[in-house]
């Protein structure tokens, strides 16, 4: 058999996400080779939404995670990790909801980001309220335009968080997902010329605050370019699981496909077309077509999607039969796994139970 093969697939109900143990642990032990030291990893848990993954990184010696959500990081505290990053700046009541993370869950240490005073001003007001020291780490912009504070600004804001109560800068955070060079050689420039602006500052804040900061910064694509950095920690995430995206553009890693989604033949359209029960809600669907790969069908082109159903061209659809299995690889796993509440583990090349994708949801307590 493929090492991709269910042997049990007809106890498997479709469309559904499979998530191959074995290959989770092997690329989680890839990523700590690649860097020599787990403590220089904070993976991202975005990605996998699934606490036991997450405890499988643990075993591994990782004890610091980044998460986006606060449901994300509840799960995280639930299995007692020890140190974990907000990678958001909290406004509305998400800020009175991390408050309540740290009270909830003391034995976690809970940082989250800030890229503006009026945000720390507010953070600053609800540590006072509950007499909690807020840490925070300024999140910076080196060209991914989405959030953070130019470099040359920070310092500013550095100084005006300083003045404020119960809340404390212990780091910075610099995401360069917009450095996604299929050359290794131009990735490692392109971050190099980013991280630049980072040291600069560092270097500055050093000079402050007498002590140095810990930098978070590089997602999957650029976590190599940063494993020689010093005070630097890495936060990749799709590595776990890997996908069809970042294969083609991050050939040079080494990390293997570890979650697919399962598909069936639902009906014979005419000689080259043929659908699938593998419609918008079972796949990322914010990339244009082809969404997925189909290890067993690498002839087999999507060419239209809907919300229930996938259609695809292939040279001879006599070949198939109505109820035939194609296992897709996603062209974006991160939000495909969202789409699940569940996840069939598979071992031997059999489905041996269930894992639940418990940050899927936007509240798990908190």
């Amino acid at each position: 058999m493929d090492w991709f093969e269910i042997e049990n697939i007809s106890t498997i109900d479709s469309p559904a996400l499979v998530v191959y143990r074995d290959r989770v642990r092997q690329n989680i032990a890839r990523a700590v080779r690649m860097i020599g030291d787990p403590n220089k990893l904070r993976p991202h848990v975005k990605t996998n939404k699934i606490a036991e993954v997450c405890s499988l990184m643990m075993d591994a010696g990782i004890s610091k995670f980044k998460c986006a959500t606060i449901a994300e990081a509840e799960m995280l505290a639930q299995i007692n990790a020890k140190d974990v990053l907000l990678a958001y700046q909290p406004v509305g009541p998400k800020a009175e909801r991390f408050i309540e993370l740290i009270k909830q869950y003391p034995a976690t240490y809970f940082s989250c980001l800030v890229d503006h005073i009026v945000p720390a001003q507010h953070l600053s007001e609800l540590g006072q309220k509950y007499e909690q020291t807020i840490h925070v780490y300024i999140d910076l912009n080196t060209g991914m335009n989405r959030t953070g504070i130019q470099p040359a600004h920070a310092l500013y804001l550095f100084e005006a968080i300083q003045l404020l109560p119960f809340i404390r800068v212990i780091g910075l955070h610099a995401y360069d997902g917009n450095i996604r060079d299929t050359d290794l050689t131009v990735r490692q420039h392109k971050s190099d010329e980013a991280f630049q602006k980072v040291l600069i500052l560092s270097e500055a804040l050093e000079s402050v605050t007498n002590h140095p900061l810990t930098v978070v910064v590089g997602g999957t694509p650029t976590f190599p370019t940063h494993i020689h950095r010093e005070n630097v920690e890495c936060s990749p995430g799709t590595f776990v699981f890997w996908d069809w995206g970042y294969k083609q553009i991050a050939p040079d890693e080494p990390f293997e496909y570890a979650a697919l989604v399962i598909t069936r033949v639902i009906s014979l359209i005419d000689h080259q077309t043929v659908c699938l029960d593998l419609g918008h809600k079972s796949v990322a669907a914010e990339n244009p077509l082809p969404r997925v790969a189909f290890l067993n069908a690498p002839e087999a082109l999507p060419v239209s999607q809907s919300e229930e159903h996938m259609v695809i061209k292939v040279p001879d659809a006599s070949i198939y039969t109505i109820g035939d299995v194609l296992y897709a690889v996603p062209v974006h796993i991160c939000p495909t796994v969202a789409l699940y509440d569940t996840a069939v583990v598979i071992e031997n090349n059999n489905a041996v139970g269930f894992w639940d994708v418990v940050a899927r949801k936007r509240k798990i307590n908190i």
